[in-house]
Order: C-alpha cells, then sequence, then structure tokens
C-alpha cells in the first residue's frame, strides 16, 4: 500500500509528465507550421512518450493501492520565438522533471518505499537520456547558426531519429 505522501508525489508527477506531452505537442504543431516536419515528427513521438511515461506512473500508483489522479492540464504556448528556443525550453522542462524525480526518489528513502524508490530508478535513467539529448540537438542547432542548408539536413536528420524512436510499453 502507498503511503499518502509517496502517492500524492506520484500524482504530482503524473501531471507533470501528462504537461510535458501536451508541451511537446504544441512544439511539434508549431513546427509542423513552419515546414520543420522533421522536428514535428520528431517532437510528436516525444510527446507520446511523455504520455506514456505519465500511463507507466497511473498503472503504478494503482497496482501499490493507491489512486491515481488523472489532472487537468494548463494550455501549453501555441508559438514560439525559433526552433533553438523550443529546444532550450525542452531543455528547462526535462531539468525540471529531473528535479521532481530526484525529489520523490528522495522521498521514497525517507519513507522507506524501497518499492516505489526502486520504480522510480526506471525514470531517473530516462532522464539522464532527455537530458543528453536535448544538449546535443541544442549543440548542433549553435553549431548550424543561420545555415539554411544546415537547418534542412537538421530537420532531416531528427526525421530519421524519429523514425527510429519507438516507445516501448514493455518498460
Amino acid at each position: 500500500m502507498l503511503k499518502e505522501k509517496i502517492q500524492t508525489a506520484l500524482n504530482k508527477q503524473i501531471e507533470l509528465e501528462a504537461s510535458s506531452s501536451q508541451f511537446y505537442l504544441a512544439m511539434a504543431s508549431w513546427s509542423e507550421t513552419i515546414g520543420l516536419t522533421g522536428t514535428s515528427m520528431f517532437l510528436y513521438k516525444h510527446s507520446d512518450e511523455e504520455r506514456f511515461h505519465m500511463l507507466k506512473l497511473v498503472k503504478f500508483v494503482n497496482e501499490r493501492g493507491g489512486q491515481a489522479l488523472i489532472p487537468h492540464i494548463s494550455k501549453p504556448p501555441t508559438t514560439f520565438e525559433s526552433l533553438e528556443n523550443i529546444f532550450k525550453l525542452l531543455l528547462e522542462h526535462e531539468l525540471n522533471v529531473t528535479d521532481s524525480i530526484n525529489n520523490i526518489v528522495d522521498l521514497c528513502l525517507q519513507e522507506k518505499d524501497y518499492t516505489t524508490y526502486n520504480f522510480m530508478q526506471w525514470y531517473v535513467s530516462e532522464q539522464l537520456e532527455e537530458e543528453a539529448l536535448a544538449r546535443t540537438i541544442l549543440d548542433k542547432l549553435k553549431l548550424i547558426g543561420a545555415d539554411k542548408g544546415g537547418l534542412y539536413m537538421f530537420d532531416r536528420d531528427l526525421e530519421i531519429l524519429a523514425k527510429t524512436l519507438i516507445i516501448d510499453s514493455s518498460k
């Protein structure tokens, strides 16, 4: 049975993951409207991945005897300054998610909830990947600068990457 503090923290994380999914969906839509189909495809996949993270938490809370709360989500922005701005926002958002996950892990240790602690280790590893990917993308965008040919290649590379991303529900 989940302790109340742990259930509350996990429900807040469910909300954060749901918000992440919507945030990336808004980024994908904006990218698509300005002709960056590869970037939009990548961000649509990323939105799906964040939704998967939320569902994984929902199922865990319910299976542990708690009650997952499906949150109301705030409307994300609809326009963005630039492609670089999108990925800066994405990195900032992922850093916030990492902080939240680390706080849950810390709470699990304080409450001696080793089952949830073990479950959360998947999220800890996932965040390392998310942050590294966002930083790598930002580094590439800085290298490209205002080069339109470079932007075209970057968008194509993200499309290729998006086609290789598989959301594994068995994780």
